[in-house]
């Protein structure tokens, strides 16, 4: 089904609010850079883009001209765009809704309510996977291109379907091999080279032919056991200029979450080749998530971060069987 014609380019008002850190109704270069900058492009390159939008030539950019630039340039997603709009209206009305009839409705309504209230999150996160897929995907294509501009037939990235990108989530590196309680800043190359040793040893079992994969067997849990645990990775691309104080910031909220009582682990790694930082999060509970997310510890974090980052904080969570953080801790 077909947008109306430019239905699309109404989010970009949404974007330049966020984008607009002093709210003067328009946008700066740096608070274009902050904004649209994604760790690929340069700071030239960059520049050259603002510049090429700001055809009004006032070293601003309005509303205006960035629906005129993208215009050009959305295909296929300004459909995207603008059924994301109409979806977020609907999805906030009948959240509306259930807050005035839920109390009053009968247990099976209620029964039901709750029901379409968790398929429609598992279709939203079904559907977050796979654009996050897509834009892993793009990121790493483009930084192999950039590295060897010449040789781009020899990439082998593959275009998750809608299985696929899936799975790829939820087979991130999230095992919990680290001690109970305790926090982790694996910055040294040694922290990769132990990531390093362990896949060479699961190929090397493999080409073995040695690796035994055990028969399914259902995992019955006992009544009142803790059934899951929520993991949740957070990748942060912080402005260069803003790194030691961000540091700073990180290693206070690392702190504080470690001393939560739902939180089982927080560990932070710094990739080598960038200002990027990855935050593991283990809880005992989405429950325990959830009120980690109220403290005020956790909310001084999320607003120090929107001066601290060059792009928006990309989150991933799941939830894995809690026996597997035992085994793995035994």
């Amino acid at each position: 089904m077909a947008a109306e014609p430019g239905a699309g380019l109404r989010i970009f008002r949404d974007i330049l609010r966020r984008a607009d850190k002093n709210d003067d109704g328009k946008l700066s270069f740096d608070e274009f850079k902050a904004y649209f900058a994604d760790g690929i492009l340069s700071g030239e390159e960059l520049h050259e883009l603002f510049h090429t939008i700001d055809t009004h030539n006032n070293d601003n950019l309005d509303t205006e001209e960035l629906c005129e630039y993208f215009s050009q340039h959305l295909g296929e997603y300004e459909n995207v765009l603008s059924v994301l709009e109409d979806l977020n209206i609907t999805i906030l009305k009948a959240m509306d809704k259930t807050k005035k009839d839920y109390q009053e409705a009968s247990n099976l309504e209620q029964f039901v309510t709750r029901f379409l209230l968790k398929e429609t999150l598992n279709q939203l996160q079904s559907l977050q996977s796979s654009v996050e897929c897509a834009m892993e995907t793009t990121e790493e294509q483009t930084r192999q291109e950039r590295q060897d501009p010449a040789k781009p037939e020899v990439l082998s990235i593959q275009w998750p379907d809608k299985h696929s990108a899936r799975r790829l989530q939820r087979n991130n590196s999230l095992s919990p091999n680290s001690p109970r309680f305790s926090t982790g800043w694996a910055e040294e190359n040694g922290q990769w080279m132990t990531q390093i040793n362990r896949l060479q040893n699961l190929i090397d079992r493999l080409e073995k032919k040695d690796l035994k994969l055990e028969p399914f067997e259902e995992e019955v849990l006992e009544e009142n056991a803790r059934s899951h645990i929520m993991i949740v990775q957070r990748q942060m691309s912080v402005i260069e200029e803003e790194t030691e104080e961000f540091r700073l910031a990180l290693k206070q909220y690392v702190e504080s979450a470690s001393t939560q009582a739902g939180c089982l682990h927080v560990s932070v790694q710094k990739l080598p080749s960038d200002s990027r930082f990855i935050v593991y999060e283990f809880w005992e509970n989405s429950n325990a998530w959830n009120s980690h997310l109220q403290m005020n510890y956790s909310k001084t974090f999320q607003r120090s971060n929107v001066d601290f980052l060059e792009t928006p904080e990309l989150m991933t969570t799941m939830l894995v069987p809690a026996s597997w953080w035992v085994l793995n801790n035994n």
